[in-house]
């Protein structure tokens, strides 16, 4: 599996991750990193991770440019200006938005440190996720009755479009007070195989099973491009959040 961590600078963040994936992957995944303004890695991101025990020999700063002729499976941005070049300029099966604070902007001491161990916790989860996914099986029936709800339609049709929704965005878009009612639906498509999904902090997001066959996949991305006014008022509530997902889920949430 080819993973692409992606960032501005390609100082800190995407080359915490880089070691860190090729450290618990164990040679399962080929992990490059690079920056759309790539700068010379901070000296305090090699002293954090030669602190963390692995070895930084390979470690250097890339061009967005030098990687456009690779294809990856997964493509995980650090920051929201890289976030906008994953869908334009990189060719990923699936893009993945990681919400980091750069270390150099945090005041607290130690930042490089805690960035690192933070991105450490989510390496972990990512490797366990991956080490776990296996083909759904799930017949034509389970797969329409699933689509046979409007709330589970909707939030698949959503999802789809967003490629990742925390269950109150859910709420909001959807116009839906209950927030059990709604995670109900979810934990239902996500014990049939249709969702995935992953906590952050106090949050649960979800994303369609990247094991769902190209078939089902293919059925929900064609409703939402054939039946564009079927969702038109929901996409209209959940843009009106913001278009900052660490923003729209604070406000959601908290």
């Amino acid at each position: 599996m080819k993973v692409l961590f992606l960032c501005t600078e390609n100082s800190a963040r995407s080359i915490m991750a880089e070691a860190l994936l090729k450290h618990h992957g164990k040679g399962e995944f080929e992990v490059l990193s690079a920056g759309t303004e790539p700068y010379a890695v901070d000296p305090r991101t090699l002293a954090a991770i030669e602190h963390f025990g692995l070895k930084t020999d390979d470690l250097h700063s890339k061009h967005l440019n030098d990687v456009t002729n690779l294809n990856f499976d997964y493509v995980i941005t650090l920051c929201d200006d890289a976030a906008k070049e994953c869908a334009n300029r990189v060719d990923g099966s699936h893009c993945l938005a990681w919400d980091f604070i750069d270390p150099k902007t945090r005041p607290e001491p130690h930042a490089f440190e805690k960035t690192l161990q933070e991105l450490n916790e989510r390496i972990k989860q990512f490797v366990q996720s991956h080490n776990k996914e296996k083909p759904v099986s799930i017949s034509p029936t389970i797969f329409y009755k699933a689509l046979a709800d409007d709330i589970r339609l909707k939030s698949l049709l959503l999802i789809a479009v967003e490629q990742e929704v925390c269950v109150c965005e859910l709420m909001t878009a959807l116009n839906e007070q209950s927030q059990p009612k709604v995670s109900r639906h979810l934990a239902q498509l996500k014990k049939q195989g249709i969702l995935s999904d992953r906590k952050h902090q106090q949050w649960v997001f979800y994303s369609l099973n990247p094991t769902l066959p190209m078939w089902m996949k293919q059925t929900i991305t064609s409703t939402v491009v054939n039946e564009p006014n079927f969702i038109e008022n929901e996409l209209a509530r959940l843009n009106a959040m913001g278009d900052d997902r660490p923003t729209r889920v604070a406000r959601c949430c908290n």
